[in-house]
């Protein structure tokens, strides 16, 4: 068996993706980020709301994009436990960054009154 094998020997059991979805995860993240380019580089776009919309659309969409077909996230238990963990950093980092933002702002209303 050689180390190219495509079989469910990689660390912690789960497989590798095929040639077909990462060419297919390639395709569309690539799309993905030409479609914000354009929007910003041509002006295409009726107003900055818009373009900012198409932005953060296509940010979203890219992330969905690479958890899918790059990182192989699917309904899988072990899968499953990924989603967790990064939703709980997601709350976490989210929880500091409250808290710094409510400890500045504090400091600065109680420093220049």
């Amino acid at each position: 068996m050689s180390a190219h094998d495509n079989h469910d020997h990689a660390a912690g059991g789960s497989s590798h993706g095929s040639v077909k979805s990462y060419l297919t995860g390639f395709v569309l993240a690539a799309a993905l980020t030409i479609i914000p380019f354009w929007a910003v580089m041509s002006g295409g776009l009726s107003s900055t709301f818009a373009t900012a919309m198409v932005i953060l659309v296509a940010g979203v969409l890219q992330l969905l994009v690479h958890l899918v077909f790059f990182l192989h996230l699917d309904r899988s238990s072990a899968a499953r436990w990924n989603v967790n963990a990064g939703l709980f950093t997601l709350v976490v980092i989210g929880i500091i960054l409250a808290g710094t933002m409510w400890v500045m702002w504090n400091m600065n209303y109680h420093m220049m009154h």
